[in-house]
């Protein structure tokens, strides 16, 4: 089991500049951060609580959008769970749902959690996941990071690993497998 918890799922290759073809919203003169969700990962309660702590402690500094992806077949509802309500619950986030996924390939985001910090022109500056193993909240690399980056410190940190469920393939999951051993 404890390997299992500390088994990361892909990171992908997000674009370096933020995508043209992109629905996201970028605010203008801050940085901006994306997150994707499967909103059926158990996984990903944790990560939205890191969110929750990164939306605190630099207020002001960051756009942030959190998309959950919704499988081609499934009601517009299916996607709002209580991840969705819970990422609704925290100030200052924008929640979203994706279509099909596609929003997530513009991203290249290909597990559940990846989370993505664009500088105020659109440069890639950190990809991974804000938690340190499957479902685990606490002090982690990527939190760490990211808050670095938006206070202007340095961060010798530009990716970590991502733990959740898969967002791509051959046919999106409906329903979260990664996160059962």
């Amino acid at each position: 089991m404890a390997q299992y918890s500390i088994t990361a799922g892909i990171t992908g290759t997000p674009p370096e500049q933020w995508p043209e073809t992109s629905h996201a919203q970028r605010a203008p003169g801050l940085a901006q951060l994306v997150m994707f969700l499967h909103p059926r990962c158990p996984c990903s309660r944790a990560t939205l609580g890191e969110l929750e702590q990164l939306m605190a402690h630099c207020q002001g500094k960051f756009g942030a959008q959190v998309w959950f992806i919704q499988p081609e077949g499934m009601d517009e509802d299916w996607a709002k769970t209580d991840l969705w309500h819970a990422a609704t619950a925290i100030p200052g986030v924008q929640v979203n749902v994706d279509l099909h996924g596609e929003e997530a390939g513009r991203f290249q985001a290909a597990t559940s959690g990846l989370t993505l910090l664009y500088d105020a022109g659109g440069l890639l500056v950190f990809h991974g996941g804000i938690t340190l193993a499957r479902g685990h909240s606490g002090d982690n690399p990527g939190r760490d990071a990211i808050e670095s980056l938006l206070k202007q410190k340095s961060s010798h940190v530009t990716s970590s690993p991502v733990f959740g469920c898969a967002l791509a393939g051959e046919k999106l999951q409906t329903e979260c497998t990664a996160c059962q051993p």
